[in-house]
């Protein structure tokens, strides 16, 4: 029987004590794709990832950025200048997560018809019917 600890040490995803669901939290998380496909580009201050993705507030751009730093993926440098410029980079690490990211991406842009055929197929069985009630 594997106990709690060597599952962890071995790395068990499936193991509900696994450090690896943390990590695969952290790259399942659509800004985290989104951020790392950008610093894939190079590097950018805050302000240039904002417009880069349409729809993140400043507090998930935040979050993800300070998650992915303590994780190790990301670099945050600071310019002493006046102003103060900040700018994020990919890691080594970070940079490992570019090929897989983006595999994920165009699988979701070449699949983007076969699921919205689906999910449009599966709603109208769900949905209530009108003349049941």
């Amino acid at each position: 029987m594997v106990t709690t600890q060597a599952a962890a040490f071995r790395g068990d995803p499936y193991h509900a004590d696994c450090p690896t669901r943390r990590i695969l939290d952290r790259i399942g998380d659509r800004w985290t794709v989104l951020v790392v496909s950008v610093l894939g580009d190079g590097d950018a201050r805050f302000s240039e990832l904002r417009r880069r993705i349409e729809g993140v507030s400043q507090k998930m751009l935040t979050q993800t950025l300070r998650g992915l730093e303590r994780d190790g993926l990301v670099r945050r440098t600071v310019h002493p200048e006046v102003p103060v410029r900040v700018e994020y980079a990919l890691t080594e690490a970070g940079r490992t997560l570019l090929e897989p990211l983006r595999a994920l991406q165009q699988w979701s842009i070449e699949h983007l018809g076969d699921v919205s055929t689906s999910q449009d197929a599966y709603d109208r069985r769900t949905a209530p019917r009108r003349d049941a009630q």
